[in-house]
């Protein structure tokens, strides 16, 4: 009998799972600071205009050494993390009853529905007056923002867990409160998770505006001044900053989500 030529298969059951790539990031961040010091310092790009990266990062060193950058930044993350907490809690609690009961639903989701295309930045007049120019304000524009996203990304993970899973518990006898604990919030994280991406973008975007309203310290008010004094190796310091802070934020919420979510794999 001729002897069976075996041959291997390529495994083709990788359900399209993303493959780690942590260089590319980096690579590509040095390629664009590159291309800019470059065309900075070739004059293509006119310092008045956009000065080069190492002008920001002295004026970076400048915020260390007189210790600057801590009181602006602690101040901003005071704010962010007060007023984004206090909004993902609450809207994931609304969100919840929405998802869950049906005289939430027909209550709460047309007031969220009317008043989430507002944008939050128009009502910052609105809470200056409700609760003055000081820190209520300025917390209550992040919770505010951050409220409304939670809650839509919460009962839209409610209304998608898979209801086959629900009656299946339902009918081996498991209580209300074990079914929403063991198949409804775990089914619903895929979408609230990165709910919370969204949210602590729009909170980061309304921190600057806040900040800009009478505040001493923060990363807005440094900005603000930076931009009044047409100084503007500051001006993108400032912002150099805002991005380490979203980049910081988006890797503890991946994080969250490969912790949270390893069941998926």
């Amino acid at each position: 009998m001729a002897e069976e030529v075996r041959r291997s298969v390529p495994f083709r059951g990788g359900g399209f799972l993303p493959r780690p790539l942590g260089i590319v990031g980096p690579l590509v961040f040095v390629a664009v600071i590159g291309l800019w010091e470059a065309g900075c310092r070739a004059g293509v790009i006119p310092p008045l205009v956009l000065p080069a990266p190492s002008e920001a990062l002295a004026a970076l060193e400048y915020l260390v050494e007189t210790g600057l950058l801590w009181k602006h930044v602690s101040a901003s993350m005071q704010r962010l993390v007060l007023g984004w907490t206090i909004g993902t809690v609450l809207g994931m609690a609304v969100g919840i009853s929405i998802g869950l009961f049906s005289l939430a639903r027909a209550g709460l989701a047309p007031v969220v529905a009317a008043i989430f295309p507002i944008p939050k930045i128009a009502l910052l007049p609105l809470f200056v007056i409700w609760f003055g120019i000081g820190e209520g304000s300025k917390v209550a524009t992040i919770l505010f923002g951050t409220f409304f996203p939670t809650v839509i990304a919460t009962y839209g993970g409610v209304d998608n867990v898979e209801r086959g899973l629900i009656r299946m518990g339902q009918s081996f006898g498991l209580s209300w409160w074990s079914i929403v604990r063991k198949i409804i919030l775990p089914g619903a994280l895929p979408a609230i998770l990165p709910g919370f991406r969204i949210s602590a973008a729009i909170a980061i975007v309304l921190l600057v505006a806040a900040e800009m309203i009478g505040a001493e310290f923060g990363i807005g008010a440094y900005i603000l001044l930076a931009g009044s004094l047409m100084a503007m190796d500051e001006l993108i310091a400032g912002v150099a900053i805002l991005s380490v802070l979203g980049l910081t934020v988006n890797w503890l919420i991946a994080r969250a989500e490969r912790s949270l979510l390893r069941w998926r794999l």
